[in-house]
């Protein structure tokens, strides 16, 4: 048996298969493609994701697809099906990255997708139904603070625009829509009709160790964790560090010390799927010599099933409000987002397992998604499913993120397998698979 080549430290290497994709993807890792010199951060509309979806477009075209940017910020690109103007399988992810990014996270997605499109268009292979490629503007929330703002304008979950949110310069969401030549009262047009399209497929690092730990290439995603994200504030009062006395502080540090410990116990003395994570902390005045009078944390709470984060929830509120009354210090917790658990379809994640069985030999591995995806978005427009994919030892939003061309090349061969499979069972029976 040939031995499987490792994993590369950074951008990936070519192994087995020397893959498009994830060549791409190493394409896109540095300036212009990032707003930063050092590392890899491309935040929505920004210099970087203009530049990024410029150079994605273009792909487009040379796969033969037609593109066009929506009244979000989303660059789509449409491969026509037997029929011009018929409803549309969509493919995507996202091309927006946290900070001090991974490569892969998103855009191996979208990727994979111009790749599946650009070989149909090389066989003059036409379906029932039209493809579109969609690489969403905003999934990762790290430029304003509120994730997955496109792919909610494309499901038509998204009641109101933010507008009067900022950046971290300070920069409106309204005036960033202006300076990118977006009208903000038409942000909404973006949300397609149910009868637009027949499904949603995903392909994505797993963004765990799932997969490499198995031994397994891609995985069958069959569901997506329920996520809440709260902003959390601690009102204390600051005080000269030499001249306050310790038993008259009222340290809104340390009182956010000992809420991230709770919250850290809550989460660890939970179910095996609930996870809970304090990952920003604001200190105010922020000097060295005055006890900290005002803290600003995040807190994301996530597990498989809304129960089981909705119980964990309260525990922790209860929790931080005894310590906030033992300390008397004011708190304030508000809830930022709220993603409810999303099941894949039962009939395309079949459909999909059953390809990746065909591809593979081997039995489809079935897993959970902890980290939230546009997929759980899209469910509320159509049936959805999504392929993972494996990464070295787990890592994502890192930028020692990996993933190999092998296993780029064995996802490719799927999302084809399963694409045809769809279009010979169910393209003109959308109903069969309705969410």
């Amino acid at each position: 048996m040939t031995p499987t080549p490792p994993f590369p430290q950074g951008p990936a290497e070519a192994s087995k298969k020397d893959s498009r994709p994830v060549n791409r993807c190493d394409h896109l890792g540095s300036h212009p493609f990032s707003d930063t010199q050092d590392g890899l951060f491309r935040a929505y509309l920004s210099p970087a994701h203009a530049a990024t979806c410029k150079q994605v477009a273009l792909w487009m075209h040379e796969a033969g697809m037609a593109t066009r940017t929506d009244t979000a910020g989303n660059l789509i690109g449409r491969y026509e099906g037997q029929t011009p103007g018929a409803p549309a399988l969509l493919i995507g992810s996202h091309l927006d990255s946290v900070r001090n990014a991974g490569r892969y996270d998103g855009t191996l997605g979208v990727m994979l997708g111009i790749e599946v499109v650009a070989h149909l268009a090389a066989q003059g292979e036409r379906l029932p139904f039209a493809i579109e490629v969609i690489g969403f503007g905003d999934e990762e929330g790290s430029r304003f603070p509120a994730s997955m703002l496109t792919s909610r304008a494309v499901a038509g979950t998204l009641d109101a625009l933010p507008l009067g949110t900022v950046d971290a310069s300070g920069t409106t969401l309204h005036d960033v829509l202006h300076q990118n030549g977006l009208d903000p009262a038409r942000y909404l047009e973006a949300a397609y009709k149910p009868e637009q399209v027949v499904g949603y497929l995903e392909a994505h690092i797993e963004q765990g160790p799932v997969l490499e730990a198995a031994g397994l290439g891609v995985g069958v995603v069959t569901a997506i964790a329920a996520q809440y994200r709260f902003k959390v504030s601690i009102q204390g009062v600051a005080g000269h560090a030499g001249t306050m006395p310790m038993s008259l502080r009222k340290d809104a540090l340390a009182a956010a010390a000992q809420a991230m410990v709770a919250i850290e116990r809550i989460g660890a003395n939970g179910p095996p799927d609930l996870v809970a994570t304090v990952g920003q902390l604001h200190v105010g005045p922020g000097a060295s010599n005055v006890v900290p009078g005002q803290t600003t944390f995040s807190l994301d709470i996530r597990a498989g099933t809304a129960q089981v984060r909705d119980q964990a929830t309260t525990q922790i509120c209860e929790a931080l409000q005894n310590i906030a009354d033992e300390r008397g210090v004011g708190l304030s917790i508000e809830l930022q987002n709220d993603l409810p658990a999303t099941p894949c379809n039962p009939a395309l994640t079949a459909c999909l397992a059953a390809s990746v069985t065909r591809i593979t030999g081997q039995a489809a591995h079935h897993l959970v998604s902890g980290a939230g995806h546009d997929a759980m978005v899209m469910a509320a427009l159509t049936p959805v499913c999504m392929l993972f994919l494996r990464c070295h030892q787990g890592i994502s939003h890192n930028p020692a993120e990996a993933v190999r061309h092998d296993d780029a090349h064995t996802a490719f061969l799927v999302m084809l397998d399963f694409i045809r499979a769809f279009a010979t069972t169910t393209a003109h029976k959308p109903t069969e698979f309705s969410a």
